[in-house]
């Protein structure tokens, strides 16, 4: 689906304009002070390293709060890859997806792009205000914890640079895709912020927007939540176990997640689908029949071919009158890689519930190729009997951009 340009949509298509961005503002405080939850996708994380911690005693009252020492570690947002998509290992349970638009609109020009380098710099140096000594001007009064914030740019921006790039290519239009706003389709700014603490994701991710991000105006946003897991993996809102086959060690990660080489090494293709479920409709099910839909035992997650919870699922086996132990239209067979025809995707998914019905999964996943994405995709379009419960209202794809630290700025390797 090709994303038109800002002068080429009617007006009620344009981006919204600054007034919107206040709002913005004005409503990630106040959903800071009353959720319980926060929405998806993100990266760049908090670094406390242990001088700080033993500063922080050291200049502690003996009467003062103490809520700092049950802070999960911080994680470093510096390296080769940005934080918040391989690390933490385990996601934290909060985040929130920023969609933004660029008030200018993209173009191949120098003025354009060098903004767009000025842009990024600004996050990253934001990041790293953030994470470090300025946590507490940000609000993080307990310091950053494992606060990680991630930044992308869609297709729109990364074209501007070079039509070949990874990342430039927006996502084709899928089944049900009609049923997507244009709002929530595509954007040029991705800010995904996560953390253990549902305020400090709020704070955090009002402060970058306001400090960083000053001419971008939101297109969409999401607060999510991921129940309590291990890895990757985690129960989505079917009751069932997600994220259990993906590229685990870095040996892995650099064969799937990682652009190999060119100017975006060490980036990655983000895909983020906001997919409403019709959770009552499939817990109404029998069980039986909800595991022959997933493919998975829904108790421990482990295949219906046998295996423990992490193991393979066995495409070929067969019951004794020779039909397949998983099903031929289960989600667990329509995805696999070797019926895909693709590589693996890591996934970080995260629930939402706006209310009502309005209730799903956050799907986030980041590839080394859109190709991984779509055609896995396509595949469940065909086949997945778990899309009958599944509507699209949300679809987006975005370039994460590679790593970066104090000396070499985020964005400075865009051509």
């Amino acid at each position: 689906m090709s994303e038109p340009t800002t002068d080429q949509l009617s007006d009620d298509q344009q981006p919204p304009r600054r007034t919107r961005r206040r709002d913005l503002l004005r409503g990630l405080a106040a959903a800071g002070a009353a959720a319980g939850f926060a929405g998806a996708a993100g990266l760049a994380a908090g670094r406390a390293t242990a001088d700080d911690g033993e500063r922080r005693a050291a200049t502690a009252s003996d009467d003062g709060p103490a809520a700092s020492a049950g802070r999960p570690d911080a994680v470093d947002p510096t390296g080769t890859h940005q934080a918040g998509i391989a690390r933490p290992g385990t996601p934290q349970p909060h985040g929130l997806l920023l969609v933004l638009d660029l008030v200018a609109t993209p173009s191949p020009t120098a003025p354009f792009r060098d903004a767009v380098r000025a842009l990024c710099a600004r996050l990253g140096t934001a990041i790293l205000d953030l994470t470090g000594e300025r946590a507490a001007e940000a609000g993080l009064l307990d310091g950053p914890g494992d606060l990680t914030a991630t930044v992308g740019l869609g297709p729109r921006v990364v074209a501007a640079f070079g039509a070949d790039l990874p990342g430039a290519q927006p996502l084709p239009a899928f089944a049900k895709d009609t049923a997507v706003p244009p709002e929530r389709t595509g954007g040029d700014l991705l800010i995904a912020v996560y953390a253990n603490d549902p305020n400090d994701v709020h704070r955090a991710a009002s402060w970058l927007v306001e400090r960083a991000a000053p001419d971008a105006v939101p297109r969409w946003s999401q607060r999510g939540f991921r129940a309590p897991g291990t890895g990757t993996i985690a129960r989505n809102p079917f009751g069932f176990h997600d994220g259990v086959i993906v590229p685990q060690t870095a040996a892995e990660q650099d064969e799937h997640v990682w652009i190999s080489a060119g100017p975006l090494a060490g980036g990655s293709i983000c895909v983020v689908r906001r997919l409403r479920l019709d959770v009552p409709r499939f817990t109404a099910e029998p069980v039986e029949r909800q595991e022959a839909i997933v493919g998975r035992h829904r108790n421990d997650g482990s295949p219906l071919s046998g295996g423990g919870p992490t193991g393979e699922v066995d495409l070929l086996a067969k019951t004794p009158d020779g039909q397949y132990v998983t099903p031929a239209r289960s989600h667990v067979r329509a995805a696999h890689p070797s019926v895909t025809g693709s590589a693996l995707m890591l996934r970080r998914g995260y629930a939402f519930d706006d209310g009502g019905s309005d209730a799903g999964l956050l799907f986030v996943c980041f590839q080394r190729d859109l190709r991984t994405f779509v055609q896995t995709q396509f595949r469940l379009d065909e086949v997945d009997d778990l899309g009958e419960y599944v509507t699209p209202t949300g679809s987006a794809t975005f370039l994460i951009l590679p790593g970066f630290d104090a000396g070499r700025p985020l964005g400075a390797s865009l051509p």
